[in-house]
């Protein structure tokens, strides 16, 4: 570890070694070889120290970097749930979509069945009603062909024997057999 000397202090404190320690025992060469030796200590410790700043700056920069792919993983990896999400919520109101007009196509077809049913009681109630006045006619008929001896009041009266008959008979059946079928006050 380098510790940082002012360079006037180190100036000085190499000049005070040069002076009185180094003197007495060097020659003048000996002198300046061992302050050009001492400059090179001097040169290399600073290279050194420097080294070791851009060392520690570098490995800073290492650490920036290193947290700053975390970041950016992070970051793709809340893109990528965010977009699983909106994904998630359109199939969501995808089913509840389904699920309505499952439910109004079930609707649908109960009405149409109810309709269709309603249709087939009505056109019996129709029917029915259309044989109720025939036979109510047939009865006319024959009441009113009944006492009559004229011309007239007898041909009335052969109109009406057939209701007499197969015809009425036929006729008053099947209005019956429709009344007890059909829950309608009309038959």
């Amino acid at each position: 570890m380098y510790i940082h000397v002012p360079r006037r202090l180190e100036q000085q404190l190499m000049k005070d070694i040069r002076q009185h320690i180094m003197r007495p025992f060097l020659t003048r060469r000996r002198a300046r070889n061992a302050a050009t030796h001492c400059n090179t200590l001097q040169h290399t410790a600073t290279h050194c120290n420097t080294l070791h700043h851009t060392a520690t700056h570098c490995n800073t920069l290492q650490d920036t970097a290193s947290h700053c792919k975390t970041l950016q993983d992070t970051a793709s990896h809340c893109k990528t749930m965010q977009h699983t999400a909106r994904q998630c919520n359109t199939l969501q109101y995808t089913a509840i979509h389904y699920n309505t007009l499952q439910l109004t196509a079930t609707h649908c077809n109960t009405l149409q069945h109810t309709a269709t049913h309603c249709n087939t009681l009505q056109h019996t109630v129709t029917h029915c009603n259309i044989l109720q006045h025939i036979a109510i006619h047939c009865n006319t008929l024959q009441h009113t062909a009944t006492p009559c001896n004229t011309r007239h009041c007898k041909t009335l009266q052969d109109t009406a024997t057939p209701c007499n008959t197969t015809h009425y008979n036929t006729l008053q059946h099947t209005a019956t057999h429709t009344h007890r079928g059909v829950s309608s006050s009309s038959c």
